[in-house]
């Protein structure tokens, strides 16, 4: 059985099918680590395109700033309620200790933004039971699903 992917690497860390399955039933709650309110950081725009297709952005930074009209908090262990997919925004030296956090709260899915590759990472978030991407944004793959 073959595994469909739009990367040429070999771990299918995009499968076209886990892509969906994040976007559309995995669930609404993305908290977006990276996100503050600097209107000229990528998580900026991605965030506001989450909100226009109906998800919930919880923002994770350090300082803790509302953005989007959304309160955010300095961890994802600060978050006081279920988070379904973690998005990630920061390199590649630091996601792979956020997709372990997102495994502690109990996330159901993690997705690293473009460029954020880490294949350790990648095999311990699939291997405790969580959906994961890397190299993919949700802002450019959401309008695709028609």
């Amino acid at each position: 059985m073959s595994v469909e992917t739009t990367t040429t690497g070999p771990t299918g860390y995009s499968a076209s099918e886990t892509v969906r399955r994040i976007l559309t039933s995995t669930g609404d709650t993305w908290a977006v680590v990276g996100l503050s309110s600097n209107r000229a950081r990528a998580a900026y725009g991605v965030a506001a395109v989450l909100q226009r297709f109906g998800k919930r952005i919880v923002p994770v930074h350090p300082k803790a700033e509302t953005v989007h009209g959304e309160q955010g908090y300095a961890s994802l262990a600060d978050i006081p309620f279920p988070v379904d997919v973690v998005d990630v925004f920061v390199n590649s030296e630091l996601a792979g200790g956020i997709a372990d956090e997102a495994v502690a709260i109990g996330a159901k899915a993690v997705w690293f933004q473009l460029d954020v590759v880490e294949d350790d990472a990648f095999a311990r978030t699939r291997a405790a039971g969580l959906d994961m991407v890397m190299d993919r944004c949700p802002a450019i793959e959401i309008p695709r699903l028609g």
